[in-house]
């Protein structure tokens, strides 16, 4: 008989049936190592492609087109049928256990909901190799056979069978490899956008996972003295943002001092409520009131705080709210104190609205995608479970996401209504446009079209400042920092009317110094503020905005002429930088105060005018209610410029800083003022940087 008779009759042939002894061994030591590696496994490559592999390879086992070495195989005879039935157990159990692990995404009324899947990184484990249908098998020899019996009476004895039953039965071959290629999908799971591929290219951190030193702030040079004669008007956007303060709190409590350039003074001081008197009427939608003192940290200067209180919307006036929250669900999130907390904060304000309000969401990671479409407030249930079912992971496309965010705002514009995206994210914006001057040029034309953009931070160690704080001065908003729960209640549920319910926009300061009677002067904080003089009547330059029944403050240090506390030396042919003889019959006014505004529908801008006079002068202690809330803000800006290195505080210290905040610290409701005395405490002993956490 011919070599080719034999193999074909050796082919025509039943095979022998396993010896049940090998075939027990070889089930028990391929689930032993199924056991062992699943963990590992799990980091393998990403879930189409393991579904892919898993499913080629069980085709081309079923129509024997895979690594024919007939001749072989058939002198293994039972032995390699028992090892691949063994290698396909494992693998069909490897694929059901991490295809069972997979969340569906939210559908509400049929929007698909863009959420980021979790991505594992690349492993070389032996249990993901061996389903590769690249792989090929080496028929056992008769030391292996020992080898496994050995494995096999060293496990527990497991029943597949009874392992098989505990897990769902695994799809059709046919439909799995069809749906994979098709799609990347399966007919068992929801259809899977090829858009979303992009989102897992970045893995959500692994848990108690925290970045460090990577938070971006703009560089900040404290504003310089000016000499009056010289320069003697200021000019600048108003600021209520808060994010500083969180940020600076947040640091603290960490035990380290925060980076100097994360110290906005002016946010630090508008952080808190002052009790200064308002309006009469919406008609004047905000009040100045200023007061001249003797500066705390230097006996030859004085202060002058000027005050602004924003018109009290009632409730019942409030008008429609158009809101979109604009959520950021990136793998930089995976953090407790980023998205846990937004999604907390988030369920704070919905509690806010009318019920008439509308809430839609957009979320956005390597892609972005509306998860609800514009929702009335009353159906908090709905909100809330859209909310809830957030998840992080993915690079960071944050400019597609405000892109598709505006879309949603004027699809559902209401003219007579408050349109507003709130932006809640770390910052860390790494896909599609991520320069920061594109960003704010997008923001800023969008802002024509009456939708206004508000930015809460957070998560510390990788927090983008500088970014966000262009987004809201670019977009009509404020930016805050959440740092904690309570600090969400603060900004989103106590100061909810300030925070979404605008009075008046593009809101300027300037003041013009008399060099008659000051004869240099400071703004404390304000830098990234800072605008030409010509700007101040140019109603096409942007400027900040003021929210219902909101307060803000800004702080000058002024030398009166003549004190020796001046700083610069006066000129050989001028004698004490004397200004020209005009000025003599303002002798009584130190400045001149002008704030322009505009209403939010209006497109003009309006004035308001007032002196800055020895009329308006108090003494260290006593003056009223007005005074007293002005010292209090002294003491915030003194602490403020300490954490800034205190160039121009002299000896004035922390201690210093609280007898004063407590001597002024009035009512308390909240216990904000209280708070700050303890922050004040803990920079004392606080450590110069942050000590690295190794992970």
């Amino acid at each position: 008989m011919s070599e080719l008779e034999r193999l074909k009759e050796a082919l025509q042939a039943e095979p022998a049936a396993p010896r049940p002894a090998a075939r027990e061994a070889a089930i028990a030591a391929s689930l032993a190592a199924y056991d062992a590696n699943v963990a590992a496994y799990r980091q393998g490559t990403s879930f189409v492609d393991r579904l892919r592999n898993a499913a080629r390879a069980a085709i081309e086992l079923l129509t024997g087109r895979r690594h024919m070495r007939m001749s072989t195989a058939l002198a293994g005879g039972a032995s390699l049928a028992v090892l691949m039935l063994a290698v396909m157990t494992a693998a069909n159990l490897q694929t059901i256990e991490n295809f069972a692990r997979r969340p569906a995404p939210l559908n509400l009324e049929g929007n698909e909901a863009s959420l980021p899947l979790r991505q594992e990184p690349a492993s070389t484990s032996p249990a993901a190799s061996a389903i590769s249908p690249a792989a090929s098998v080496t028929p056992p020899t008769a030391e292996d056979a020992e080898e496994a019996a050995k494995v096999a009476a060293s496990q527990p004895q497991l029943d597949l069978r009874e392992v098989l039953r505990a897990r769902p039965a695994p799809p059709r071959v046919g439909e799995m490899v069809a749906s994979v290629d098709a799609a990347g999908a399966t007919a068992s799971t929801p259809a899977f956008d090829a858009s979303q591929m992009a989102s897992m290219a970045e893995p959500a951190p692994p848990a108690g996972y925290h970045d460090q030193g990577r938070d971006r702030f703009e560089t900040i040079e404290t504003n310089p003295l000016k000499v009056t004669a010289e320069e003697p008007v200021s000019t600048f956007s108003i600021d209520v943002d808060t994010s500083s303060y969180s940020f600076m709190r947040a640091a603290l409590q960490n035990g380290a001092l925060p980076p100097d350039d994360s110290v906005r003074v002016e946010e630090l001081v508008n952080y808190f409520p002052y009790d200064y008197p308002g309006p009469d009427s919406a008609d004047t939608p905000f009040k100045a009131s200023v007061t001249v003192m003797p500066t705390p940290w230097n006996t030859g200067t004085k202060l002058v705080n000027i005050g602004i209180k924003g018109f009290d919307i009632a409730a019942a006036e409030r008008p429609r709210t158009n809101l979109v929250f604009l959520i950021d669900t990136s793998g930089s999130m995976a953090e407790p104190n980023k998205l846990p907390l937004l999604i907390n904060s988030m369920k704070l304000l919905v509690g806010e609205l009318q019920p008439d309000d509308t809430v839609a969401i957009v979320t956005y990671a390597g892609s972005a995608g509306t998860v609800l479409e514009p929702t009335k407030a009353s159906e908090t249930a709905k909100i809330e479970a859209a909310l809830e079912n957030l998840g992080a992971g993915g690079s960071t496309a944050g400019a597609e996401g405000i892109r598709q965010a505006y879309q949603l705002a004027e699809r559902n514009f209401d003219k007579k209504g408050v349109n507003r995206v709130i932006l809640a994210t770390d910052g860390d914006f790494n896909v599609g446009i991520t320069s920061v001057d594109e960003l704010e040029g997008f923001v800023e034309r969008e802002r024509e079209s009456g939708i206004f953009l508000s930015v809460l931070g957070f998560g510390r160690g990788n927090y983008n400042d500088e970014l966000m704080q262009a987004l809201a001065q670019n977009g009509n908003g404020a930016a805050a920092y959440i740092d904690t729960l309570s600090e969400a209640r603060k900004v989103l549920v106590e100061e909810s009317t300030s925070t979404l319910f605008p009075i008046a926009k593009d809101v300027k300061i300037q003041v013009e110094f008399n060099p008659a009677t000051v004869s240099e002067y400071r703004l404390i904080g304000y830098e990234t503020r800072l605008l030409n003089r010509e700007d101040f009547n140019n109603d096409k330059v942007d400027a900040g905005e003021i929210g219902s029944g909101h307060t803000v403050t800004a702080i000058y240090e002024i030398t009166p002429a003549g004190s020796d506390a001046q700083l610069v030396d006066g000129l050989r042919y001028r004698q004490n930088n004397a200004p020209a003889a005009d000025t003599e019959d303002k002798s009584g006014e130190y400045g001149f105060l002008k704030i322009r505004y505009k209403l939010p529908e209006e497109d003009t801008s309006r004035l308001i005018t007032t002196p800055i006079s020895t009329a308006d002068e108090v003494v260290a202690r006593g003056g009223g209610t007005v005074a007293r809330e002005a010292r209090f803000a002294a003491s915030v800006a003194a602490f403020g410029q300490l954490l800034r290195g205190g160039r121009y505080t002299g000896d004035f210290s922390y201690d210093d800083v609280i007898a004063l905040a407590n001597a002024n610290k009035g009512e308390d409701a909240f216990g904000y003022r209280a708070e700050f005395v303890n922050l004040v405490r803990l920079a004392k002993s606080a450590a110069s940087m942050e000590q690295l956490q190794r992970q």
